[in-house]
């Protein structure tokens, strides 16, 4: 099946564009849009090529602006727990994607558009861009892991207060208080973007995988557990053609050529 609300394209083989396409509804999340970003994630995990993956959203106005509110208003407490499942799958698959995730939040990225955004590695941002979890002016709160990786991003502290207030940060307030690692004028995001991932993917890619596989699962672990998660990924990746060549090639002082093997 064609996907028409993700839209995924390779900017080189090793780096792939995937973007939130439904312009015209400020690329709110629906079933289907969730849906498909699962299966397209699932598709680029499966593919060895893959160093690095960039997520956007089409038009100039938001990354996504939130759930779909029309589709949500009339669901029943069991359809609600479907709805708030699938955004925790989808988000889940994003985070444990294999390679890193570079949200570029080119507008609002409010509700479960922020839950989605948190998913990724880490965020750059347009200076349009404004960013919030505003669930509780609809009577109901952050579905899609908000609550939790929110505090995780910028404290439990600040997380409360955008959470309980609903409030709406600007660009450069979401930098202050980490949620974001930069703001760029709305026309060199995607520059910005493809920059960094093009830098991504020319280190060795199992050793960027086993950073983000030791990052992720350390962070919710005893230090002594989480440093022998490093210990043992340390030591796995002086069995790779990669960590030869890459040696190598310091001593040898020119640049390394990696296979990811």
């Amino acid at each position: 099946m064609v996907s028409t609300t993700v839209l995924c394209e390779r900017f080189t083989n090793e780096i792939a564009v995937v973007t939130l396409n439904r312009p015209d509804k400020l690329n709110a999340l629906n079933a289907e849009l969730l849906a498909e970003l699962d299966a397209t994630f699932a598709t680029l995990s499966a593919d060895a090529n893959v160093s690095c993956a960039i997520l956007t959203g089409a038009g100039d106005k938001a990354f996504a602006a939130g759930a779909d509110i029309a589709a949500m208003s009339e669901m029943s407490t069991e359809q609600a727990r479907a709805f708030s499942e699938m955004g925790h799958r989808v988000c889940s698959r994003i985070e444990r994607a294999p390679f890193p995730v570079i949200g570029a939040v080119n507008g609002f990225a409010l509700g479960g558009g922020c839950e989605i955004a948190l998913s990724c590695d880490f965020l750059y941002a347009s200076d349009k861009a404004k960013l919030g979890q505003p669930e509780v002016n609809l009577g109901v709160m952050p579905g899609f892991g908000g609550t939790q990786r929110l505090a995780r991003r910028v404290g439990i502290g600040r997380a409360r207060e955008l959470c309980y207030t609903a409030d709406i940060v600007v660009a450069e307030e979401a930098l202050r208080i980490g949620l974001v690692n930069a703001v760029v004028p709305h026309a060199e995001l995607m520059n910005k973007a493809r920059e960094t991932a093009t830098k991504i993917a020319s280190k060795g890619r199992l050793a960027v995988a086993q950073c983000k596989r030791v990052l992720f699962a350390g962070a919710d672990v005893p230090l002594d557990v989480a440093n022998a998660l490093e210990t043992q990924s340390f030591a796995m990746l002086f069995g790779t053609k990669d960590q030869s060549e890459g040696m190598k090639a310091f001593l040898d002082k020119r640049k390394a050529a990696f296979t990811g093997a």
